[in-house]
Order: C-alpha cells, then structure tokens, then sequence
C-alpha cells in the first residue's frame, strides 16, 4: 500500500490530504445517494501539478498494487469516481490551465482540470463556440471525454467525441502518451484516443485535451411549442428535422414537471397554455436565417396542432427557459435516481406511454424530461419510490421496455459503479470479454479505477 510519505516525495507535502474528515468531499459525487456505493474508509487524496507527477504516482502505485480513482469536478451521476477500496483519489483540480485558444485551426488546448464554465469563458472571449453543454458547468474537461458527455445540444453538434482531436494520457503503468493533435483527418493505425473517449477513467488518466471549435453564432432563438397531446409533440421532431431544419436543441418537458420545477425555481414559465412541451433553439449565420428558420418550424407544428408558439430572442429570457429544463434535478428532490435510457426517437411517444402503464402499475408519479430529436429520456424517480422499496422493480421494468423498442440503458451518464449490473444483463459474453482484454492490455495489475465500467 502506498504511503502518504510516499506521495509527498512526489508532489510535495502541500499537496497529499489524509484523514476521515479532510477526504470525505472526495469520496462522493452526483450519484442519487440511495444508490451511492459505500467509500472506502482509508483512502489518500493526491493532487499531482503535471503529467510527469502523474507518471511518477501511476508508476508508484503499480508497485504497491495500490488502486487509483482520478477525480474531476464530482459531477457524475454514476458512481464512476468513488473509492470503494482503500487507495489513492488523484484529483486533478491544479490541472487548470486553458493552454491555447488557436483561432486559425479553430481548437483550444485544456489541462484536464479546467472547468467547463473556464473553457466556455475562454472560448468565447475569442469570439469563438464550444458547442456541447453537457449540463453542471463545473465538470472538469477530462471528465468530460471520460464520460462521452452529451447534453441537450447534441442534435446539431453531436457530444463530445465530435470535438476531441488530441489527449495527452498517462497510462497506468505510468507512460505518458500523446494521441492525435490539431488535426481534422487522421487514419493513422489503430485508434486507441477513440478508447480513451468514454472509458470512465479505467483505461488511462488524461491530463491534456485538444477540442475542435467553432464559429460563434451570429443569431439565436429560443420557441416555446405547446401541445394539449404530447404524442403530437413528439411526432413533430423528426418532420422539423426531414424539413432540413437541425436546431442546436430539441428538449421535452411534461407540464407537471415544468409546473413543479418553476415553482422551486420562483420563476415563471411563459407559455400559459398546454400539457407538453417542446424547447427549440435555433442558431444561424444571422437574424434572417433564424427567423426563417423558425417559420418552418412553426408551419411545422400547427401541423401537429400545436396550441401556442413562443419565440424568445433575448439572452436573458432565453437563459430562463434553459434554467427551468436544467434544474429538473434539483427541483424533482430528494429523487432516488434518474434514469438515462435511450430508444430510437421514433419510439418515443411508445416509451413514455409504456412507463406511464409501469407507473400506473406501482402507484407512483414518474416524472419525465428528455432530448427529443435523439431519443433520450431521463425518467426521474422521487426517494419515497425507494422508502417504499419499489425503486428497483420499477427501474427493471422501464429498462425491458427500452431494450425492447431496440435502446440502450445508458445514453449519458455511463455505466460506473452504479449500472454494472445492468451492463452484465445486457451485453452478451463475447462483448463482455472483450472489455476485459481491453482493460487489462492498459492496466495489467487492474490498479486504475476498478469496479468500474466493466463486468469483472
């Protein structure tokens, strides 16, 4: 087992954290605590200031068969950065540096550390865009790529594997590697970034990352679209999209939780008419181009027999809207989880209507939110589901009826600690060994993050 003598050699005294009380912020994340795995107890918090400190930590702890647990900003949803074993937590929060914002190749260069909210301010400080926003602003940008984050402007950009173009990964045996760069085209053997991209901290520790950015949007707007139905929401999207439209967003959100959300919030909503509705953000190379953007739109949802439209243009209205579908979390809690299925997105309307008969079934309110145009729910279950011991039957059955309609169990958050289980049910053992090899290829004394993301 590693000492903290031992780190200290390597990173200075300032910056090794023992004791029960001064580590336990690192032994938690944004898991639902009824279903967060109980932390280890022992555990040596360490905050490397380089990717050679970080080499000299991994080499250390494959010594010692010491297990490693990197940690971001915490903001997890699956259970991927807690100790569960007596070890280190290597917590990359001096990895802060916006290092390049590169406006010819349009691509920034980011320490692992820096913060999304950071790298936004960055960014666009040079007039320039990082599309993806994957929700809680401060999850640090090696968190990001280790989850795939995703976030309600995937529609037009896609998530964050569209935008990583180079990593900096120091492995667990403790070889610092560097993959890709400022490139847009690269066929080069195997690729191994690829891996590193969702791997949920278990393959290699990233300290650096290239993402490719864009062009700030010269228009903006934000349309309100309310419906009395929401199967008629629903069968909106893929015709906004077969009309050549692709928004930056298309979210959707019950009345009830829109209802319940403001209410917490102290904010107003601002379409008083409708059941459902459906948030569309526009983006284009000027006004004209939103604005005929949005026509076609709303010619496409009276189709559907919208009953309202609303169309917002300030930021700060647009802000509101977007703050009311962001907080559904904290405003639907205590919940005792939220659930990250994806189906096809011609499923949708099918889906919710089969998790409205399970809710039906058991009692119990199973509030609603997703991304519309790709096919990702997030049904949120309150605590008192749990109290009543419920939690897991109902969760079980909303995952049959997604695997069912031909989804996955995850769209967002990932597997971690938290959904192994559902992983080994639903992948088959080719696919599972695989994994495996995988893993053990990059980490042969399985010292980096272990419980994690794979069926052991």
């Amino acid at each position: 087992m590693v000492t903290p003598e031992a780190l200290e050699d390597i990173v200075g005294s300032d910056w090794v954290v023992t004791g029960k009380e001064q580590t336990a912020a690192y032994k938690t994340d944004a898991t639902p605590f009824a279903l967060m795995p109980e932390a280890a107890e022992n555990i040596i918090v360490v905050k490397p200031a380089d990717a050679q400190e970080v080499s000299e930590i991994m080499k250390l702890a494959n010594r010692e068969m010491t297990p490693v647990y990197v940690r971001g900003g915490g903001t997890g949803m699956a259970a991927a950065v807690i100790p569960t074993q007596d070890g280190i937590v290597l917590s990359m929060e001096r990895f802060d540096k916006v290092e390049e914002v590169d406006r010819k190749n349009l691509m920034v260069v980011a320490q692992a550390g820096v913060t999304l909210a950071d790298l936004l301010k960055a960014v666009e400080a040079e007039n320039l865009l990082f599309p993806p926003h994957p929700g809680d602003e401060g999850a640090q940008v090696g968190g990001l790529v280790a989850c795939n984050a995703g976030g309600s402007r995937a529609v037009k950009f896609g998530v964050i594997r569209n935008y990583v173009k180079g990593l900096e990964v120091v492995l667990p045996t403790g070889e610092i590697v560097t993959m890709g760069g400022k490139l847009l085209k690269n066929n080069t053997g195997l690729n191994l970034m690829e891996l590193l991209v969702d791997s949920e901290g278990i393959l290699g520790v990233i300290t650096k990352v290239i993402f490719r950015l864009y062009p700030m949007f010269a228009g903006m707007a934000t349309l309100v679209i309310s419906y009395d139905d929401r199967h008629e929401a629903i069968d909106t999207v893929p015709e906004i999209l077969q009309a050549g439209i692709i928004p930056l967003a298309i979210e959707y959100m019950d009345r009830d939780i829109v209802d319940l959300t403001a209410e917490y919030l102290n904010m107003t909503w601002p379409a008083a008419k409708g059941k459902a509705y459906l948030i569309i953000i526009l983006t284009g190379a000027n006004e004209d181009e939103v604005y005929f953007q949005a026509e076609k739109v709303v010619e496409v949802c009276q189709k559907h027999n919208a009953v309202d439209t609303l169309m917002t243009e300030r930021r700060e209205e647009q802000s509101a809207i977007l703050k009311i579908r962001s907080e559904v979390q904290s405003a639907v809690s205590p919940n005792a989880d939220s659930l990250d299925t994806a189906v096809p997105p011609a499923e949708i309307g099918n889906f919710m209507d089969e998790v409205d008969k399970i809710g039906e079934k058991f009692g119990v309110k199973i509030y609603v939110v997703g991304h519309a145009a790709d096919g990702n729910l997030h049904h949120v279950l309150m605590k008192d589901v749990a109290d009543r011991g419920l939690l897991e039957p109902i969760k079980d059955e909303i995952y049959e009826v997604a695997m069912r309609l031909g989804g996955a169990i995850t769209a967002e958050h990932g597997i971690g600690k938290k959904s192994i289980y559902l992983l080994d049910r639903y992948t088959d053992e080719r696919q599972k060994q695989i994994m495996r090899d995988i893993k053990k290829s990059f980490d042969p004394n399985n010292i980096l993050n272990p419980g994690t993301a794979i069926v052991p």
